[in-house]
């Protein structure tokens, strides 16, 4: 279980950061649209559906590095009182009522979906550039497998936080919570007054 809980973590953080550079595409497209707007007078056709698909591809993709580094909104305001052991009971059950159907859903209805736009090479029908979209649709089942072999991990997660009364420990972190920084720098500092 730890091995495959690595190459999930591996999978989604490498898929994850890959796909951040369109954040870095789509600004330089964003440059790009406003001057030749502003500064030449000459708006571009296609830009405003280049970066929907930009925006489109980070949304998607960022899914599961979003799960793997515990960077999604959580209302865990009760949540985090209950012991770890509790909590990954909590986190097992809705994983399979709540997180899979879904999930499951996105990739084999998005693969539905995304044959279907490569089988016509189906195109934007609200732009005048008429922008081919096909292949960005292919994103959707994909996100969908990424977010399912994170999903396996999550789970194997629970497993051993159940069996071992603690959670796992996790790679390094690109972003943290403020909380967390804060709680940590506290332990340590309560650590160091008492030796």
């Amino acid at each position: 279980m730890r091995s495959y809980i690595k190459f999930a973590d591996r999978l989604s953080i490498s898929m994850g950061k890959a796909f951040s550079w369109c954040i870095v595409i789509l600004m330089g497209g964003t440059c790009y649209e406003v001057f030749m707007a502003y500064a030449l007078n000459a708006p571009t056709l296609w830009n405003f559906d280049f970066s929907l698909q930009m925006y489109g591809a980070i949304f998607m993709m960022a899914g599961a590095y979003t799960l793997c580094t515990e960077a999604h909104v959580r209302g865990d305001v009760i949540y985090r009182l209950f012991s770890q052991k509790t909590q990954a009971y909590i986190d097992l059950v809705l994983y399979f009522i709540f997180f899979f159907p879904g999930v499951l859903a996105l990739a084999f209805y998005g693969y539905e979906y995304a044959a279907l736009a490569w089988k016509i090479k189906e195109t934007s029908w609200n732009s005048p550039a008429q922008i081919q979209i096909y292949m960005a649709k292919s994103l959707i089942p994909l996100s969908g497998a990424l977010l399912t072999i994170q999903g396996i991990s999550e789970v194997f997660r629970c497993i051993i936080c159940i069996q071992t009364s603690s959670w796992p420990k996790r790679g390094p972190s690109d972003a943290e919570e403020t909380e967390k920084v804060l709680m940590r720098a506290a332990q340590e500092e309560k650590k160091e007054d008492v030796i």
